[in-house]
């Protein structure tokens, strides 16, 4: 018998979703605190919105905390690393092409050195 644990985020009463870690759990709840603070900042403006899109803009802009924070100049945007250049690496050559030269490599037979026929002449003297 297996035995899971999951982790339930409850609003008013009602399950809003299950998790099966405390901290993915924890991340949405927080984040659904802050759709509802936004709600109440929306309700107050003289901007008249309906309620879905109020729901929908709280809950939008909770979800993109972060952008929303750099966009308020509240924080600092990341930095993004440049990427590296890459080295291009050389073409390995085909198998067909290395056996290509080791055929022309083997035809070819190597010259004679002046070292060798000088010893040659040497010891025929």
């Amino acid at each position: 018998m297996a035995v899971e644990s999951r982790f339930v985020v409850i609003r008013n009463g009602v399950e809003a979703k299950t998790f099966m870690d405390k901290k993915s759990a924890d991340e949405y709840d927080k984040m659904l605190d802050m759709a509802d603070n936004l709600s109440q900042v929306f309700s107050q403006s003289s901007v008249e919105l309906t309620d879905s899109v109020t729901e929908e803009l709280s809950i939008y802009l909770a979800q993109h905390r972060e952008e929303v924070l750099v966009a308020l100049l509240a924080k600092k945007p990341a930095k993004v690393t440049p990427k590296k250049k890459t080295v291009e690496k050389p073409v390995t050559e085909t198998k067909e092409a290395k056996e290509s030269k080791e055929v022309k490599v083997a035809d070819e037979k190597p010259a004679p050195t002046k070292a060798k026929k000088s010893k040659a002449k040497a010891t025929a003297e």
